[in-house]
C-alpha cells in the first residue's frame, strides 16, 4: 500500500523504484512528508529502507520516480549539492579532530566566514550539551556523546532535510532508551524534516510522528504509531510489530455491526463488520496485553478459552504466559504486575481461562 499525507508535502516520493538487476531493491513507492516531521521507514534487513534512504541523499539514483525537495526535484543533483544531511550508525566522526573541529569540518569545506563557523559550531554544541567537551577526541567520549557529536555535524549545515540511518544502533539498549527522547527534542528544536531508518520497531514508535512500515520494497502500511499498531493492515504488519497472538478462522457471522469468526480453538465476536462473506478465509489478531486470565469461565460462549500455563517470564512491570491452547497452539498474554505480590496468580501447570472484549481483535484478510 502507498499513502501519501494530505496537503502540501515538503517532501514528495512519487513512485520511486530501485533495480539492480533483476532485483527490485525498491518498488514503486509514493509519499508524502511534511514540513518539521520526524517520519521513520521500518522494517527488517533487506526490505529497501536503506536504499530509499540512499536515494534521498543522492548516494544511489532511482531507476524510475521523482523525489521533489520543497519543489524541487533532486533528479541529478549530487548529494553535496543537496540541501540534505546524513547521519550514519557508525557516526564517521574524524579520530583526529577535536568535538568543535569535527561540528565545524562541513562548514569550513563550504568556506563560511570563521566567525559564522565558530557562532554555529558553538550554537550546536550549547543545544546538544557538549560544550564543556569541546576539545575532546572522539575516542574520549561516550558512545551517546558521540552520537551528539554527530548530530550536531549533520545539524550545523543547517540541512532542509535530515536523514538517519540506524541512529541509535551502536548504543547499547538502556543507552538508545536515554537518548531517543532527548534526540527528538533536539531535532524538533531545530525544527528540521527528518526521515530515518530503523529495524527497532520501539525506536521508531518512540521517535516518529508516522511510520511506513516496508517489506520486499514496498510500503504495507504508513501510519501514526498507534494506528500501525493498534489497526495493523495485514499480517506481516501485525506480527512486525510488538506481539500479538495471529488466529486463522473463518467469517461465520457478518453483520452490520459484528462478526463472528470460527478458529479452531475459539469463536471470535468482534464489534464491527467486516465486509467480508461467509466462509471467507481471514485472521485474528489479538494483542498479549488486551487478554485477561480468571481461574473460573468468564460469562458467554465467545472469545474464551481454556488453555495450561506452559511457560511464564517475568519482566518487572508485567509477566508473559505462554498457554497450550487445545490444539496444541500457543497464546500469549500480558498480565500486568501492579503489584509487589500477586497472589493467587497462575503458576506453571495451572489450567485457567483466556478471555478478552469484543473490541479487542483485528480482523485481516491479508
Amino acid at each position: 500500500m502507498n499513502a501519501t499525507k494530505t496537503g502540501s508535502a515538503f517532501l514528495r516520493i512519487e513512485s520511486v523504484s530501485k533495480s539492480f538487476g533483476d532485483f527490485k531493491a525498491v518498488d514503486q513507492v509514493s509519499l508524502d512528508v511534511a514540513r518539521g516531521e520526524i517520519f521513520a521507514l521500518l522494517g527488517s534487513s533487506g526490505c529497501g529502507k536503506s536504499t530509499l534512504l540512499r536515494m534521498l541523499a543522492g548516494f544511489e539514483r532511482p531507476s524510475g520516480g521523482r523525489i521533489v525537495l520543497d519543489g524541487v526535484d533532486l533528479a541529478g543533483l549530487p548529494p553535496y549539492e543537496r540541501p540534505v544531511n546524513m547521519m550514519f550508525q557508525s557516526y564517521a566522526l574524524f579520530p583526529h579532530l577535536s568535538v568543535w573541529d569535527n561540528v565545524a569540518f562541513g562548514l569550513r569545506r563550504d568556506k563560511l566566514p570563521k566567525a559564522e563557523i565558530a557562532s554555529r559550531v558553538d550554537d550546536m554544541l550549547r543545544m546538544v550539551q557538549l560544550t564543556p567537551y569541546a576539545r575532546r577526541k572522539p575516542h574520549q567520549l561516550s558512545g551517546g556523546q558521540q552520537q551528539r557529536v554527530a548530530l550536531a555535524r549533520s545539524l550545523a549545515k543547517r540541512p532542509q532535510l535530515l536523514l538517519l540511518d540506524e541512529p541509535l544502533g551502536a548504543l547499547d539498549r538502556k543507552l538508545r532508551e536515554d537518548t531517543q527522547i532527548e534526540l527528538v527534542n533536539i531535532i524538533q528544536q531545530v525544527g528540521v524534516t527528518c526521515v530515518m531508518v530503523t529495524h527497532d520497531q520501539e525506536e521508531a514508535m518512540t521517535m516518529a510522528s508516522r511510520i511506513a512500515v516496508m517489506s520486499q520494497g514496498r510500503f504495507l502500511q504508513v501510519g501514526s504509531p498507534a494506528d500501525i499498531y493498534e489497526s495493523p493492515a495485514t499480517r506481516f504488519v501485525a506480527d512486525f510489530i510488538g506481539n500479538v497472538n495471529l488466529m486463522e478462522g473463518r467469517v461465520v457471522v457478518d453483520e452490520a455491526d459484528h462478526a463472528e469468526i470460527e478458529c479452531e480453538d475459539v469463536v471470535h465476536r468482534v464489534d464491527h463488520g467486516i465486509t467480508g462473506y461467509q466462509g471467507q478465509e481471514v485472521a485474528v489478531a489479538v494483542r498479549p496485553e488486551k487478554i485477561h486470565l480468571s481461574a473460573e469461565p468468564p460469562e458467554g460462549e465467545r472469545n474464551r478459552v481454556r488453555g495450561l500455563v506452559r511457560a511464564m517470564s517475568y519482566f518487572g512491570g508485567y509477566t508473559l504466559y505462554h498457554l497450550e491452547l487445545p490444539s496444541g497452539a500457543t497464546l500469549k498474554v500480558n498480565v500486568e504486575n501492579d503489584t509487589r505480590q500477586r497472589e493467587g496468580a497462575p503458576v506453571q501447570g495451572d489450567l485457567v481461562w483466556a478471555h478478552w472484549l469484543p473490541t479487542s481483535q483485528v480482523v485481516l484478510k491479508s
